[in-house]
């Protein structure tokens, strides 16, 4: 991605990494992972001052970036870091919310997320199966305002935040894209249970249950009439992230790959002077740079007009980060042998970081049957 950044975007990437590099060893992942909290709150105060949480957001409410190569650089030095840290939550849930119906009555919780405030957006579903539209949450009014009946998946972050963007139906089928609403769920609603736990690669997720969950009038971020588009964004953002996630670290495994085969003697020489592990660690290193490419795509598209080329070309990028985080994450342990399942190994991490990101907001299946469709709907429209 290097020749489409501009200087701000290097000098935010090189600050990431130094700062990871030296203050983010495995060893203080490993004890943020298994803490109460769930993360590191010095790496994440460090991050919102490095200014990775203001890159994020558009300079119209007070960041300093939120286009497509602003979000994959970010990403991208996250994952070759293996961060745990809540940065998925701050860029959905602060685009969303400039997307919002009433933008400026917004603007004090985009400054606390700009400011480091925990946030998440609880969208997924149990029955979902990655349908973006699939929302079974139901939404009423009464006298009060609104009440929320439904549950939520696997919400990154989602017991540390200190509120929810929560999806929910006003009528319609589970499945119909229209009747969808949005609305900014506070920790302390009654009514909203949360149960936390931790996910096989070191991050933190809760799933939410709203029983008779009392918001007042204002809690609306958007309505049915822009709901839609609202949400269509957030998870571009998201899967963006993703995307740029997951290169950063098939870069890092592929290094650690390409590395361990040259110290590693057996023979009397390097492992990595037979021909058919070079053939392999080869394949690993065009997969890693095929799917540079596919975010550098993606990248682009998010900054374009066209919502369906957009999420066209997102989704393109998102099959191709599973499909070849999969084969790095395979390849490079079967070339490091037994030693690269170990938990003292960080290779193990990064292996289990890539097979999670491939599942996280549909999966490669998911995602070609996503690209073939809106490239047939785009065919369509010519």
């Amino acid at each position: 991605m290097d020749f489409s950044r501009t200087d701000d975007q290097r000098m935010l990437a090189d600050s990431l990494d130094r700062y990871l590099a030296q203050r983010y060893p495995m060893t203080r992942r490993h004890a943020a992972a298994a803490s109460p909290l769930g993360y590191d709150a010095q790496v994440w105060a460090d991050l919102v001052e490095l200014g990775a949480v203001a890159a994020l957001l558009p300079a119209s409410v007070g960041g300093l970036g939120g286009g497509g190569f602003d979000i994959a650089t970010v990403f991208e030095s996250a994952g070759r870091a293996l961060l745990i840290e809540p940065l998925l939550g701050a860029l959905v849930v602060g685009q969303m919310l400039t997307r919002a119906d009433d933008p400026p009555r917004w603007q004090p919780l985009l400054e606390r997320v700009l400011a480091g405030a925990v946030v998440a957006l609880a969208h997924d579903e149990p029955e979902a199966h990655h349908e973006p539209h699939h929302v079974a949450t139901s939404a009423g009014r009464d006298a009060q305002g609104w009440v929320l009946d439904g549950h939520k998946a696997v919400v990154p972050h989602g017991a540390q935040a200190e509120g929810w963007l929560v999806s929910a139906r006003l009528s319609g089928g589970v499945r119909d894209r229209d009747g969808i609403a949005l609305f900014w769920v506070p920790r302390e609603t009654p009514g909203v249970r949360v149960r936390a736990y931790p996910t096989i690669d070191g991050g933190a997720a809760a799933d939410l249950t709203l029983v008779a969950a009392q918001l007042p009038e204002q809690a609306l971020v958007a309505g049915p009439m822009h709901a839609p588009a609202v949400l269509a964004h957030g998870l571009a953002c998201a899967v963006l992230a993703l995307c740029a996630e997951g290169l950063g670290a098939m870069s890092q495994a592929q290094r650690m790959t390409r590395d361990y085969l040259q110290t590693r003697h057996q023979f009397g020489r390097p492992i990595g002077s037979f021909q058919a592990l070079q053939h392999r660690a080869v394949d690993m290193w065009m997969a890693v740079e095929q799917a540079r490419s596919a975010v550098i795509n993606a990248a682009a598209a998010f900054d374009g007009d066209d919502a369906l080329e957009r999420d066209r070309l997102i989704a393109a990028a998102k099959a191709t980060i599973g499909r070849t985080g999969t084969l790095v994450a395979e390849e490079s342990i079967q070339l490091h042998g037994g030693i690269g399942m170990t938990w003292e190994l960080p290779l193990a991490h990064y292996a289990k970081r890539l097979i999670m990101i491939d599942h996280q907001c549909g999966d490669e299946d998911h995602h070609l049957a996503r690209f073939i469709a809106l490239s047939r709907e785009r065919e369509a429209r010519a």
